[in-house]
This record gives structure tokens, sequence and C-alpha cells, in this order.
């Protein structure tokens, strides 16, 4: 069942409706206010609505690169696991 969980990012203070766990959605909350913050230090003064946008192509790129990553990993394991099959086939 959803429940209502008081966070804030950027002094603003929103309710979020999640089945997660409530350290959880507070800590999703923190990694968004972390890198809105991040995007205030390195640009001129803009609107909070920039300042998301910005930080949201940020998440967006760390999560792509992430995702290509563990793509990359997940294809060299098949191939690890399919040339350990092999030789255990051939040695038994």
């Amino acid at each position: 069942m959803k429940k209502a969980i008081d966070v804030e990012i950027m002094g603003e203070k929103f309710t979020v409706r999640s089945d997660a766990e409530e350290s959880y959605v507070r800590k999703v909350a923190g990694y968004v206010d972390g890198k809105m913050h991040e995007v205030m230090k390195t640009t001129r003064p803009v609107a909070k609505s920039s300042v998301a946008m910005m930080a949201a192509l940020n998440i967006a790129d760390e999560y792509q690169r992430l995702q290509e990553s563990y793509e990359a990993i997940m294809q060299r394991l098949n191939h690890l696991s399919k040339r350990l099959s092999t030789t255990l086939t051939e040695e038994g």
C-alpha cells in the first residue's frame, strides 16, 4: 500500500506516495537534492526549473553510463560462463 512520505529538495517540501521504504524514498530525494546543489555550484544563478532540468540530464547521463557498463559486464559474464561450461564439458 502506498504511503505518503514528506521529503525536502532544494528547500521545498514535497509529498511522495510510494510503496518503497521511507528510508529509500528519503535516500533518493537526498540524491536528487545533492545533484541539484551540484548544478547550482557550477552555473550562474538560474531558475529552479532550469536547475532541475540540468540535474535530470546529469542523472540520466549517469544512468545511461551505468546501464552500458552493466550490459558490457553481463556480456562478458555470459561469454566467460559459456567458456567455463565448454571447458567443463570437454574435461568431464
